[in-house]
């Protein structure tokens, strides 16, 4: 059986903490796990500069990606005075979104990271959540572009996980690697990293 692959976006200015559960958690499913899915980093730069001053080298050029070749997207949120939206907003990364939604395949977007997925159009009329502080790029903002949002930690609507910060990313991504595998995987994956004893 082919091994899945998730497809990591991360933007300038994106939340160290947010991507590290995708590369955490699909790189136990690797050792551990039943059913191990493979996770590659890709960015519309060389190097990246996260929120909290870690400098990141992606494992792909954005302009060597087919999004056939991968199972899902995964993108963590990050900070408007980082340059986050300066990448979350290209029309490059906007499109890849729409592909994905296309194809049915799903997208897990962590905090503010609901906000590029909006801002593609494929949540309109959907229901989704984001972080609930902002005074920017925040739920208001969602609400404008004719989505439903939800007061919830997690929204999952068919193929789209958003959730409303940092705390939640854990979850979106076991979350997400069970809607690529199996819940007895994520619990497999659960055990060795004694999330259960």
């Amino acid at each position: 059986m082919k091994t899945k692959k998730v497809l990591l976006f991360l933007a300038q200015g994106f939340e160290e903490y947010e991507a590290s559960v995708f590369t955490d958690v699909f790189g136990w499913s690797r050792v551990f796990g039943i059913e191990p899915v493979d996770l590659v980093t890709t960015a519309l730069r060389p190097e990246i500069k996260c929120k909290w001053n870690f400098i990141v080298r992606p494992e792909i050029e954005f302009d060597k990606i087919n999004s056939k070749d991968y199972d899902a997207l995964a993108i963590p949120g990050g900070f408007k005075d980082s340059g986050y939206y300066d990448d979350a907003f290209d029309d490059r990364l906007l499109q890849l979104i729409r592909d994905f939604d296309k194809a049915n395949k799903p997208i897990a977007a962590v905090c503010a990271a609901a906000i590029p997925v909006g801002q593609s159009g494929v949540l309109q009329n959907r229901n989704a959540t984001t972080y609930d502080l902002s005074d920017i790029y925040g739920r208001d903002y969602l609400a404008g572009l004719g989505i439903n949002v939800q007061d919830k930690r997690i929204v999952i609507d068919n193929n789209i996980i958003t959730s409303t910060g940092p705390a939640t990313g854990l979850d979106v991504s076991f979350k997400l690697l069970e809607m690529l595998t199996s819940e007895e995987n994520v619990n497999e994956v659960k055990k060795y990293m004694r999330f259960t004893l």
